[in-house]
């Protein structure tokens, strides 16, 4: 049965026929590429360099706090009307735009007269790379043939693999031998080349200004306002002390009421930001429930080293940056990898994804058993386990959210897929937050009542330093179970949820 148009739907253009693959559209496809890590690589670093920064502006802690969340913020929302925005300014100026306004908001960080005008200046930095990563998906699906198609995606997946690891190498280079200010200058050069091979190989689609006829006015004031204070809420629950402080009460419940009343209205708009339909697809919804699972896992396996080497043994991000670089650098190569066994015919790329999660279960278990004689080179081993799990649990995911997707779904999809992937960032960070404050409350009360408890006093030089280092690495080895629960987990949906899809080239 044919679909009727709802009454003054603006009609579904046909998309235009895809141009010829070739040297072009591969330049115009890797700029994005470039653009979208550059992008990735500014907000990793920042926050990484933080602390650097505090101290050369004379920014205060809470304050410092903030310019991560309306970072955040600004991207995450970004990411959701993006690609509306993308089919109706065109894919080429909107890519172009938002890299320009991320360069010069970089080039002007540093140079702010004040906190106002650095946080004004990240907001819209924030805005301008959250709207990139859909733009790179957008991109791999309308004009990659179908027997490579799959390959472009393994790049969109650097942005969730290689990005957050090579953050903090890159941030302890910059604030170590060239200042503070490059944490918000490096993303000049690479924007530079980025926004010439755009601005050369993406074809330039015609304008579509009658779809703002039918503009979701009423979308863009619930969502936008929704998402904004579900991140804030998110990322400064744990500094206010969550729900006894009202401020995170007023965002986390006035947040979630206007996502629904968002969502209500998206079903019946004749032109959504979000599809909803679209989520009746048993393997798109599989693939962004497993998603945020993937992206708590991955976020964590990055933060548990650095935070544990630094609160035990004082290193410093570069002394991090080669158990970062053990993971990062070898995903150039085990993406494609990983893309091409999926692109077999005979693979199943559901076990692929089962045996990705196994090993990221794997590795956490490893780490679980810890101890604070750790250092450096004892999370070799743990980063060796993740250069294959990594992509194997990520170029699956990619895979069965996009395969049997219409063309004019593709922008739909992009919306999903990445804010799924902002939003559960986000979560991560506040429920990690949590965790580690209450996993130290807890062991750091039953040691001192141990040693309480003792029969005679005890007087061991360093002991406070000591109990430190135990109850850091009690609470890492608690969040690697943890960790390694939730990849268990998420294996034991996969034979209920998806079902078993071809690579792109066997259609």
């Amino acid at each position: 049965m044919s679909a009727v148009p709802l009454p003054g739907a603006v009609p579904a253009a046909a998309p235009p026929a895809p141009p010829i693959f070739g040297l072009r559209l591969a330049t115009g496809l890797a700029g994005v590429l470039l653009a979208v890590l550059v992008s990735g690589l500014n907000e990793n670093i920042t926050k990484v360099a933080l602390a650097d920064i505090r101290g050369a502006m004379g920014i205060a802690r809470d304050d410092a706090s903030w310019l991560v969340t309306l970072y955040a913020a600004a991207s995450v929302s970004a990411m959701a009307f993006a690609p509306w925005c993308s089919v109706t300014f065109s894919l080429r100026r909107l890519t172009a735009s938002a890299i320009i306004v991320c360069m010069a908001a970089g080039v002007l960080c540093p140079l702010a007269p004040n906190l106002t005008v650095l946080m004004f200046l990240r907001v819209v930095q924030g805005a301008a790379g959250g709207a990139l990563p859909p733009m790179l998906m957008t991109v791999a699906l309308r004009f990659l043939p179908p027997n490579i198609k799959l390959y472009g995606l393994g790049g969109y997946a650097l942005s969730a693999t290689f990005g957050p690891s090579l953050g903090t190498p890159l941030a302890a280079f910059w604030t170590e031998y060239l200042g503070w200010q490059w944490a918000f200058w490096q993303v000049v050069p690479g924007s530079i080349v980025a926004l010439l091979m755009v601005s050369w190989g993406l074809p330039q689609d015609p304008l579509r200004l009658e779809r703002l006829r039918q503009f979701d006015w009423r979308g863009l004031l619930l969502g936008l306002p929704a998402i904004s204070m579900l991140v804030v809420g998110l990322l400064q629950g744990e500094r206010l002390a969550w729900f006894a402080s009202p401020l995170i009460c007023v965002l986390l419940g006035a947040g979630l009421l206007l996502l629904v009343l968002f969502f209500i209205n998206e079903w019946s708009h004749p032109l959504p930001f979000f599809k909803l339909q679209l989520l009746s697809r048993r393997n798109l919804s599989h693939a962004l429930l497993t998603l945020g699972g993937v992206l708590f896992v991955l976020l964590a396996v990055i933060l548990i080293p650095s935070s544990y080497l630094a609160q035990v043994h004082a290193y410093r991000p570069l002394q991090t940056a080669p158990v970062m670089l053990m993971v990062a650098l070898p995903q150039l190569i085990a993406l494609p990898l990983v893309a091409a066994l999926c692109n077999l015919r005979a693979v199943d790329c559901r076990w692929v994804l089962a045996i990705g999660l196994a090993l990221l279960a794997l590795s956490c278990v490893l780490g679980a058993r810890m101890s604070p004689d750790w250092i450096r080179t004892h999370f070799y081993l743990l980063q060796a386990v993740q250069i294959f799990a990594q992509p194997m649990a990520v170029i699956p995911l990619l895979l069965l959210a996009t395969t049997g997707l219409a063309p004019q779904d593709g922008p739909f999809a992009s919306a999903w897929f990445n804010t799924i992937k902002g939003m559960s960032a986000v979560v991560a960070t506040g429920v990690l937050d949590a965790l580690i404050t209450r996993r130290n409350h807890f062991h750091s009360t039953v040691l001192s009542e141990r040693l309480g408890n003792l029969p005679t006093a005890v007087d061991v030089p360093g002991l406070a330093q000591r109990m430190h280092a135990q109850v850091v690495t009690l609470t890492s080895s608690d969040l690697y179970l943890t960790l390694a629960g939730i990849a268990l987990a998420m294996i034991l949906i996969i034979p209920i949820l998806p079902t078993r899809v071809y690579p792109p080239r066997a259609a």
